[in-house]
């Protein structure tokens, strides 16, 4: 992808902490209209890669940039930004959340809908996760900006609220806001255009759902014993992950798994798969895991 529009731009941007590299050479572009998804488990760099693009720490080394230039007193107000914290006054209640944050961006207070309507006289103290993360969304969208940050949006609520938030997040990519969201939900990464997998501090692979995927395989142990199965493969350290009831293991030859659960008279049907973005992630962990 070109640069030249690009709403944000990080160019091998590293932060260190003394001794201690938290991000490492990361690169990365938000175009308008596109979402672009930041996955990684916790600690893998992600809060810290957006805190340097809006220039709230400054990188060690490398550039980020957001609308083309420095971060700078302007940024915020032409993009929304919703933290991992939220960022809301919790001693205030949602109508005075909302007026105080509308009217440091000079903007009209959004009309509230449903069950933060119903809320709006009180404290964002005694209303659910899931409230105070659609009224954060609501303050990040009330100015309408060109970009939007999002840091872990859906952690911690239920299925149908991280649906919703969704849908209103492909709302405004289709309106041409562009947007970078972080989660460490790989079943997420369906929802994003682009996506760039963080480990331990560095990007390791970028591209569509697809293109990270690749040609890495998994194979799923058909046995009615699958609990047994998962345990003897566990213990001879293989990478075993349950789906359901299926055992499955990313990257591992299959006459290895075979050979595995025949020393404990284990009798399975053994057959490759194509690779989930998850299972292709545990292969980048296991890759990149340190000697």
């Amino acid at each position: 992808m070109t640069t030249d529009t690009a709403l944000l731009r990080a160019d091998r941007i590293t932060k260190r902490y003394g001794n201690f590299t938290a991000v490492d050479t990361v690169s990365l572009d938000v175009a308008p209209g596109e979402i672009v998804g930041l996955l990684g488990a916790n600690g893998a760099g992600k809060t810290t890669v957006i805190k340097m693009l809006l220039g709230l720490t400054l990188p060690t080394e490398g550039i980020a940039t957001a609308f083309g230039r420095l971060p700078d007193r302007t940024t915020p107000g032409r993009l929304g930004y919703v933290p991992q914290g939220l960022g809301l006054w919790q001693t205030l209640t949602v109508a005075e959340n909302i007026s105080f944050a509308s009217a440091a961006f000079q903007a009209e207070p959004p009309a509230l809908e449903g069950a933060l309507a119903a809320a709006e006289h009180r404290l964002v103290s005694e209303i659910g996760l899931g409230l105070q993360r659609q009224l954060a969304f609501t303050i990040a969208l009330a100015h309408h900006p060109e970009l939007l940050v999002l840091d872990e949006p859906t952690s911690g609520v239920d299925p149908l609220a991280r649906a919703r938030l969704w849908d209103a997040v492909h709302d405004q990519a289709d309106r041409g806001t562009g947007v970078l969201v972080t989660t460490h939900y790989m079943q997420e990464a369906q929802q994003c255009d682009r996506l760039v997998l963080m480990s331990r501090g560095r990007a390791v692979a970028a591209g569509t759902e697809a293109d990270i995927i690749g040609t890495t395989t998994a194979c799923e142990v058909d046995t009615p014993d699958w609990a047994a199965a998962f345990a003897a493969l566990d213990d001879v350290g293989l990478p075993v992950t349950l789906n359901g009831r299926r055992v499955r293991l990313a990257d591992t030859a299959p006459e290895k798994i075979t050979q595995a659960l025949q020393t404990v008279g284990i009798t399975a049907d053994v057959r490759q798969v194509p690779a989930t973005l998850e299972e292709k992630m545990t292969v980048i962990d296991r890759v990149n895991a340190p000697a």
